[in-house]
């Protein structure tokens, strides 16, 4: 069994394409019981953001999984599997583990070093538990990513960098969010909403200069409640949006929120108005960057400016970092397939031990307990001797390409059978 991925992101596809490719939390978990569906595959979880889409299985082979994979990605989508095609990436083993390592780390975002993607794919992992998609090779894969994406941000300084799309935005707003006097719309009560009031108020954003509207007057109310911040009802938004300097926006709606119309209307007394649009599908039509005195900084403006020279040795301690922790991983993983292997060998080992000494012990009455011992040792130390350089060589092998050949030769052998064996060993670890 091997890890597959199938994805877009914003290093593979247009922003217009990922807006179609986006899924929302119930279609990304649909997503994930149909790829179970799929014969091969045994193990599913789904990271969708707002600048990828990346389907994990765990899959007994790699043809045919990918096909129905790539399918149904395309038709969750909504888009012709010829259309999507083109911008699709698939990694498969230990290129799989590689990627969502890196991915976990920061590497792979649209902001690199962004700690925002850690809680990401920790809502991924959260999400296929609860849902049972995930058995234990994903559970052990995502949770070593999450650590490993933990690690880059304690033992390097790469959170220099914009630690999310949050303050990568207001970053790029400039003057227009440090004003004294600026207010703020933050439209929707999800994550990415909640972030932008944290980061306005770390910044030194007055809170009582903050409003925050939902079409669930509650979820507002709820993601303000300890911030200082005002909740305001939808069929208020307007109003509100007149008053404001600068909108947020981020509602996880199917289509677009604020049209030219409904932004012209807002700014017609000629005032500017900075519009930062981090949903995906996007909240503000495209044409309303036509529009004088408004700025729109979206998903599409962010790709354009994103750069990592301030941090490039950081980047780079990150990045062995990740090398380092998929060597380990790999290597565990395979100890863990030849494992059942040695110790089928040792029980072998211990029964054929066990068994002669019965019998001599049934044929030399005459032995007292101390003369059984010794025999008993002695035949152990044998058994030892002639199955220690066998077990040493698997070992060794364990991360060349004829690790696998070698455990089933030894298997064949001395006819083991190591599915039979009952306990053993974490992934690196001597057999018991």
């Amino acid at each position: 069994m091997s890890v597959l991925v199938v994805g877009l992101s914003h290093r593979s596809a247009p922003v217009d394409l990922l807006e179609q490719a986006s899924l929302d939390t119930d279609a990304a978990v649909k997503l994930s019981h149909l790829a179970l569906e799929v014969p091969a595959v045994t193990e599913s979880a789904v990271i969708s953001t707002c600048n990828r889409v990346e389907v994990y299985v765990e899959a007994d082979r790699f043809h045919g999984s990918v096909e129905e994979v790539t399918q149904l990605l395309a038709d969750m989508s909504g888009l012709r599997r010829e259309a999507l095609l083109p911008y699709v990436y698939v990694h498969y083993d230990q290129a799989a583990v590689a990627h969502l390592f890196r991915v976990a780390a920061g590497l792979d975002s649209m902001i690199l070093g962004e700690s925002q993607i850690l809680g990401q794919v920790r809502s991924t992992l959260h999400q296929s538990q609860a849902e049972a998609t995930a058995g234990t090779s994903l559970n052990t894969l995502f949770q070593q990513a999450l650590r490993i994406g933990k690690r880059g941000h304690a033992e390097t300084g790469i959170d220099r960098l914009a630690p999310s799309l949050v303050t990568a935005a207001l970053g790029a707003a400039g003057d227009a969010v440090t004003g004294p006097q600026a207010r703020f719309l933050v439209a929707g009560a999800g994550t990415m909403s909640l972030l932008a009031v944290r980061t306005l108020i770390e910044r030194g954003v007055d809170p009582s200069r903050i409003w925050v509207a939902n079409r669930t007057f509650q979820r507002a109310f709820e993601l303000v409640a300890g911030h200082g911040v005002s909740a305001v009802r939808w069929e208020s938004l307007d109003v509100e949006l007149s008053a404001a300097d600068v909108l947020i926006t981020c509602t996880g709606a199917a289509g677009v929120v604020f049209d030219t119309e409904r932004i012209e209307r807002a700014t017609s007394d000629g005032r500017p108005m900075t519009v930062i649009d981090l949903a995906l599908p996007r909240d503000v039509s495209h044409e309303v960057r036509d529009l004088p005195n408004v700025d729109v900084i979206d998903i599409e403006v962010l790709a354009a400016h994103a750069t990592a020279d301030s941090v490039a040795e950081d980047v780079e301690q990150v990045r062995a970092i990740v090398q380092s922790e998929v060597d380990s991983f790999l290597a565990g993983r395979q100890q863990a397939k030849v494992t059942p292997t040695v110790v089928a060998l040792r029980s072998m080992a211990t029964e054929v031990v066990s068994s002669e000494t019965a019998r001599l012990q049934s044929r030399l009455s005459g032995l007292d307990d101390a003369q059984l011992d010794e025999v008993r040792r002695a035949m152990r130390r044998v058994a030892e001797k002639l199955i220690h350089q066998p077990t040493v060589r698997v070992k060794e092998l364990v991360e060349g390409p004829e690790n696998l050949t070698y455990a089933d030769a030894l298997a064949h052998l001395f006819q083991l059978d190591p599915s039979a064996v009952s306990a053993v060993t974490d992934p690196g670890g001597d057999p018991a």
